[in-house]
């Protein structure tokens, strides 16, 4: 009777321990330093209680009758639980900082969160592989160096660049304000960034030029802590990434312990192949190994419930060896970022220029010189690349693989079965599936990839899928020692989830049929042997389509 009575005892303490936990805002749970909280109680709370309080270290803000409840500073991390714990309190959260509404990208992947706790990228370097960056406000201090492959200087003359480096570092000073009511801030506002050049004024670039930068990016490692390689840059698939050189470039950056971030191409929309936009992944983003990011539209609200893919964000499987991409998808369309003065997308594309009364208290009509839209899975790469610095900066022994496995695994999963858009120029009306070669793992979830503990013991390689022409069934096959095949923790069915993704090993794959359209000459394009694409498109294809975004 004892030890039974011992065993209803500590079951009873765990049961209590977990519900205090559940009475702590998921911002508190993992918190390390002193907060500013504010606890809520199911009535008013008496002096006494405010004393236990206080007693704890902490300080009386200001009383807060309205919710029945009270404002602290400083309370000691140790103490959250004890306070959750008590039977009066309803719920324990940080007193978050209030300002300009954040544009619709932070709020949405749960950055704004990140950073009220603290995590900003600090102490973790960024390469960013573009068409470099100039100089701006909302990067001051963030450069630590720059080098030119290009021969033209390491400024950004194409407008690229320095627009991927706000999304990813840049620390909004230039919307920042009483008189602002929006505020563009990056990801990441504390990371270091690397400007590495490869791009010309036109957004073109060669193969050499992007070897060369991952090279050095590798050889600065040590000196920037350059933990993370963004390349929103591609061209198309001509062989398999076992001999590609910029897969195998990528590959070396990944083994030297830098997390590599791959835009997935703008390809989505192209039926020249008869699949439907399958099959339109670019290189590097066609290598297992690296983080392949396909873009989503934020639908101008903070909400995630509401997001849908991009039509033309590229879709897997990869040709030639037939990865499984993209891995994940993040918001690209119509992202607001950093304008580069001088650039020639700031002329080429004036329609996309912000107005100042977007994040300005004004009527006036003239148009913002410090931010401008852009769209394309160009943008949504340095959104998985700020994420992964904070996540660094959390955990700094993370491995590249672990990086991936997590932001995969906590991916949110729930999307509609499809979605539909209309060009309003051409009348085309695209149809997306919401299948595993379209979202991948599923949608960037910032807050729930911090606050993984989840530690991959394998390799994060992306499987490949296997087409069986019998009975037009799709299988992923995966690589000896990948973690996604290590058990019931990293099974397929949690990394990319058990209904719009895959069921077993079999891939749902829209309505059942291989290209959604039921088209045979798709399937015999991708799956067919020694098949290459792309000999009609520009090798700056991921960086110009879908520069205008869509509704």
């Amino acid at each position: 009777m004892i030890r039974n009575f011992s065993g209803i005892l500590i079951l009873m303490t765990g049961a209590i321990a977990a519900f205090g936990a559940q009475k702590l805002s998921p911002d508190l749970q993992n918190a390390t330093l002193s907060k500013d909280i504010i606890v809520q109680y199911y009535a008013t709370p008496t002096s006494a209680q405010l004393t236990a309080v206080t007693a704890t270290g902490g300080q009386l803000k200001k009383s807060l009758g309205l919710i029945k409840g009270a404002a602290f500073t400083k309370i000691p991390p140790a103490q959250l639980t004890k306070l959750a714990a008590d039977t009066t309190v309803k719920y324990v959260s940080i007193d978050r900082p209030l300002s300009g509404k954040l544009d619709y990208i932070v709020p949405s992947m749960g950055a704004d969160v990140a950073f009220s706790n603290g995590y900003n990228g600090t102490g973790v370097g960024v390469a960013v592989i573009d068409s470099g960056i100039s100089a701006h406000a909302d990067l001051s201090n963030a450069v630590v160096y720059s080098q030119d492959f290009t021969g033209s200087g390491t400024n950004d003359a194409y407008g690229h660049g320095g627009h991927v480096a706000g999304i990813i570092a840049g620390n909004g000073s230039s919307s920042t304000g009483n008189k602002y009511t929006r505020t563009f801030r990056g990801i990441a506002p504390g990371a270091k960034v690397i400007n590495l050049r490869v791009l010309d004024a036109n957004g073109n670039g060669t193969d050499s030029n992007v070897i060369a930068a991952i090279q050095t990016a590798i050889q600065l490692k040590s000196q920037y802590n350059i933990r993370v390689i963004n390349l929103s840059v591609g061209r198309p698939v001509y062989e398999s990434y076992m001999t590609d050189p910029l897969c195998q470039a990528v590959e070396q950056a990944w083994q030297a312990g830098i997390v590599v971030v791959v835009a997935a191409g703008n390809g989505g929309r192209d039926n020249t192949m008869n699949t439907s936009g399958y099959g339109t992944i670019t290189s590097p983003g066609n290598d297992p190994y690296v983080i392949t990011v396909g873009a989503m539209k934020t639908m101008s609200t903070t909400s995630r419930g509401d997001d849908l893919i991009a039509s033309y964000s590229s879709k897997g499987p990869t040709m030639v060896d037939h990865i499984v991409k993209p891995d994940l998808v993040a918001p690209g369309n119509q992202v607001v970022s950093l304008l580069m003065s001088t650039s020639s997308i700031d002329t080429t594309y004036p329609l996309n220029t912000v107005p100042m009364s977007y994040y300005q208290s004004t009527s006036s009509p003239q148009t913002s010189s410090q931010y401008f839209r852009l769209s394309g899975t160009s943008m949504a790469t340095p959104v998985v690349s700020g994420t992964a610095a904070l996540m660094l900066q959390k955990d700094p022994a993370l491995t590249p693989d672990q990086v991936k496995a997590r932001l995969m695994q906590t991916a949110t999963k729930s999307f509609p079965q499809f979605s539909t858009v209309t060009d309003p120029t051409t009348g085309i009306t695209y149809t997306s599936e919401y299948d595993i070669f379209t979202i991948g793992a599923g949608y960037l979830d910032i807050w729930a990839a911090l606050n993984s503990t989840d530690m991959a013991t394998g390799t994060a390689q992306s499987p490949v899928a296997t087409y069986n022409s019998t009975d037009g069934t799709v299988s992923l096959v995966m690589p000896l020692g990948v973690v996604w095949g290590s058990g019931v923790v990293w099974g397929s069915g949690v990394v990319w989830g058990s209904n719009a993704f895959v069921t077993g090993s079999g891939v749902v794959w829209g309505s059942g049929v291989v290209w959604g359209s039921g088209s045979t000459a798709g399937t015999g394009v991708v799956w067919g042997s020694g098949v290459v694409w792309g000999s009609g498109t520009t090798s700056s294809e991921s960086v110009k389509l879908g520069v205008n975004g869509e509704k």
